[in-house]
């Protein structure tokens, strides 16, 4: 299993990467990770313009906190590799691979990177990936593909793709994503890697987004994807915990301590049977708020 996950992923903004001032405006927006989207934001004709226009963003842009993501054209489009060549050596944080259906695609970024980080002389290791799980075959082999690498630090559901990819008809109420959006979070779960929600396309409707992005904050996800400006201090809140949260939390943690140290396994607080479980749903509320930057 990997090491916990530090870095904030509460949100994730696509911006299509041939649009320089929509570029320019996610820069300082303060999401928590601005993606640079060469996939589905981007015209086939378009895609050489974005690509050059990425990797100057990249190089001048300031984007403050936010985590510097690069979407790329999935694995066996024939386009992923000039994608890398061009975005690569611009140092972004993170490469976004869509469409995963198997953990070898994971494995032949990852050794493209690998051979692009020595040849630009950045350190070995630096650029992680983040897969996207939008199909059936994606679904059946998550157990592969989120223990494939070691620089794959999260996964992320598309639910849209995955609807059309096994025939769903996609409702409100998101019954028929259900089981694939759970079994992601079961799979980072178990292989040490964040899991990210679905898309709320509506952006114009904020109480329907934030309804959806409490469902999957409840289902254990760590963030969820956005496509407008306007979603992102939404969704930023609903993943952040309250004051109360984090001082249950803390009380929690230090009352394990104590009571651990002791020799006691289980214990009661505020008239509340404590155990291990509890403990380690208030260890997650602290590494949540610590990587929102809310206590140190």
């Amino acid at each position: 299993m990997k090491q916990t996950i530090t870095r904030s992923r509460r949100c994730i903004l696509y911006v299509p990467g041939s649009e320089t001032r929509k570029i320019e405006k996610a820069a300082a927006l303060g999401a928590d990770c601005v993606c640079l989207d060469l996939e589905d934001g981007v015209a086939p004709s378009s895609k050489p313009d974005a690509r050059a226009g990425i990797a100057h963003a990249l190089r001048t842009l300031d984007f403050r906190a936010s985590e510097k993501m690069a979407r790329i054209n999935p694995v066996g489009s024939g386009l992923e590799i000039e994608d890398l060549a061009s975005v690569v050596p611009a140092r972004p944080d993170t490469i976004v691979i869509p469409k995963v259906g198997d953990a070898e695609q994971i494995r032949r970024v990852s050794l493209y990177v690998s051979e692009m980080e020595s040849h630009c002389g950045i350190e070995p290791g630096t650029i992680a990936l983040v897969g996207m799980i939008e199909s059936a075959r994606g679904l059946l082999n998550l157990a592969a593909i989120a223990s494939a690498d070691l620089r794959l630090e999260a996964l992320i559901f598309g639910a849209e793709d995955y609807a059309a990819d096994v025939g769903a008809l996609r409702t409100r109420e998101g019954l028929e994503v259900l089981y694939a959006r759970s079994a992601i979070v079961a799979a980072c779960a178990a292989f040490g890697l964040q899991a990210i929600d679905l898309l709320y396309l509506d952006f114009r409707n904020s109480d329907g987004l934030r309804a959806e992005t409490l469902r999957g904050a409840q289902l254990g996800y760590a963030g969820a994807q956005v496509i407008h400006p306007n979603q992102v201090p939404v969704v930023q809140q609903v993943y952040t915990p309250d004051d109360a949260a984090i001082a249950a939390a803390q009380r929690i943690v230090e009352s394990a301590r104590e009571n651990l140290q002791a020799g006691r396994g289980a214990f009661a607080l505020d008239n509340k049977m404590v155990d291990m479980p509890v403990i380690k749903s208030a260890e997650r509320v602290l590494v949540r708020a610590r990587a929102a930057g809310k206590i140190p």
